[in-house]
């Protein structure tokens, strides 16, 4: 199972992942490819991602059952504990950082 998630990308890029994969939601899509399909649209979504952003998420042998990648900015990034990939959440531009300023 493959599950890919695109927040303000081109048309063009969700019309080219609608050829591969179904989009249950505006922006949401899965599908169930090898490896091989998995790693091509990756690429496209590498060239044509643009100021957007994306996650993909796939099944894997692995302890959590699953694996990612991210793409473009976003507050969620990935961080690797303990052979684990958990996500860890950066601080809010302006709100957090003037918190700390004295």
């Amino acid at each position: 199972m493959l599950v890919i998630v695109v927040e303000n990308v081109p048309p063009r890029l969700r019309g080219r992942l609608g050829l591969w994969l179904v989009e249950v939601r505006a922006g949401v899509y899965v599908g169930d490819v090898s490896r091989r399909v998995r790693e091509m649209i990756w690429n496209n979504l590498e060239k044509g991602v643009e100021d957007g952003n994306a996650v993909m998420a796939w099944t894997s042998n692995n302890e959590s059952g699953f694996d990612f990648l991210t793409l473009g900015e976003n507050r969620r990034m990935p961080v690797e504990m303990d052979g684990i990939k958990l996500v860890s959440f950066l601080p809010e531009n302006g709100r957090d950082n003037a918190a700390a300023e004295p």
